[in-house]
């Protein structure tokens, strides 16, 4: 068989190191920058990637490494951008990837054709490449949404996926939209060289410091999966007041919705720049009136920068989107988070927004995978039911938004892709 890969980031490559495992399929994979690891390729110039200067993972070093490739020992508990790339090139070259990997190749056509193949074209050739089945783990995070702001600004606008490094706003007054992990980010750097910052959340976030009760957050909450969840959410409400107090003492909404209801916000330094005053709280933007910028709580500043951190589009630029177009989607329903309920040749590696790493999970959907080329699992006959059933549970999981369009909790999906694996005969 032979198989496409769109991207060599970290849902790429553990795909690829499955479904080469056995060297009896020709498999590529087409990367369009000049290396592997997508996201985690920091540079100073604004591209597919989001990472910033002093980006550090949000998940624990012991929850985010392959299940086959421990990350070194000397690694911190939250492994800054540099040091999770410099992992993923170790992983291709331990596992002998690069040779199925062609770097500086974009994909810009992925076609259906006859005999149920895809036909691809790659920039630069007019010549098409066929193939039996295509993945594609080419990211979510790479093309901006931007705020809906009411007024005309006259200042300086970006999104925080062109937030590269802090010296830009040096000395200036700086707003920050959103309450994300990136819009967080974002606030506590520019307090750093900044004359003022504030950050505006139109609604309740939960802010969680990385250490919860000695240990990173995530494998605190590890130790509660078998707790009962009505249980579960009393616990982590209560260890979140005794370390932190109440928002409102940050000028922050309290949520009123159970934490797991909510992509997670990791981040111990904004509550600590907001009450040492380095950064503001706002809520939401009412209207925008040249460098005015009023609030819904009456009040009103003025800026000199605003920065989205408003999150992404699900962007597939390669398919026609007549096929395929999940730009606008409030709902994406794919069987395991991974299979089109009616191109069955077409699977989605990493298309998924976890409360915890992706890497683990779009390894285990890579093995799902493998096994489904080598024809030991099966798809079930109810493909489109399911898969619409998927996308039912996702908006009763979690809170209405495009945030959570592909929000998966992490231990329940990891379980799930492992109960199918264990199925294959």
């Amino acid at each position: 068989m032979r198989i496409a890969i769109i991207g060599a980031g970290c849902s790429g490559i553990a795909a690829l190191k499955q479904l080469t495992r056995t060297g009896e399929h020709e498999v590529v994979c087409f990367e369009q920058n000049d290396r592997i690891g997508g996201n985690w390729v920091f540079t100073t110039d604004v591209g597919h990637s989001s990472v910033c200067e002093t980006t550090h993972i949000i998940s624990s070093k012991r929850l985010s490494q392959y299940s086959d490739f421990p990350m070194p020992e000397e690694y911190p508990d939250y492994p800054s951008h540099d040091q999770i790339l410099a992992y993923f090139e170790s992983y291709v070259e331990y596992f002998g990837l690069m040779q199925h990997i062609r770097l500086h190749t974009k994909v810009e056509k992925a076609i259906p054709a006859e005999g149920g193949r895809w036909k691809l074209y790659v920039a630069g050739s007019d010549e098409a490449q066929d193939y039996d089945l295509l993945l594609v783990a080419n990211g979510h995070h790479s093309v901006p949404r931007h705020a809906r702001i009411f007024g005309q600004f006259t200042g300086e606008y970006l999104h925080s996926h062109s937030y590269k490094q802090n010296l830009p706003f040096k000395g200036k007054r700086v707003l920050v939209i959103g309450g994300g992990n990136s819009a967080c980010d974002c606030a506590v750097e520019c307090s750093r060289v900044a004359k003022s910052v504030t950050i505006s959340m139109r609604r309740p976030h939960y802010i969680v410091p990385k250490f919860m009760m000695g240990k990173p957050t995530d494998t605190f909450n590890d130790t509660l999966r078998y707790v009962p969840e009505v249980l579960a959410d009393v616990i982590r409400r209560k260890s979140l007041a005794l370390q932190i107090g109440t928002y409102e003492d940050y000028g922050l909404q309290s949520p009123e919705f159970p934490l797991t209801k909510d992509h997670p916000t990791v981040n111990s330094e904004l509550l600590y720049m907001l009450r040492h005053g380095k950064v503001t709280a706002r809520p939401g933007i009412e209207l925008v009136e040249n460098l005015s910028v009023s609030f819904t709580d009456g009040t009103t500043e003025e800026f000199d920068v605003i920065i989205g951190a408003t999150g992404y589009k699900i962007a597939t630029p390669f398919f026609d989107p007549d096929l395929l177009d999940y730009t606008e989607a409030d709902r994406i329903p794919l069987y395991l988070r991974m299979f089109h309920p009616e191109i069955k040749n077409l699977i989605f590696i990493g298309l998924v927004q976890p409360q915890g790493a992706v890497w683990p999970l779009s390894e285990a959907q890579g093995k799902l995978v493998a096994s489904y080329v080598d024809g030991a699992w099966k798809l079930p006959a109810n493909l489109k039911l399911l898969a619409e059933a998927e996308a039912d549970r996702i908006a009763k999981e979690f809170l209405p938004g495009k945030r959570h369009t592909v929000e998966v909790h992490f231990k329940p999906y990891l379980d799930q892709l492992l109960k199918e694996i264990k199925k294959a005969v």
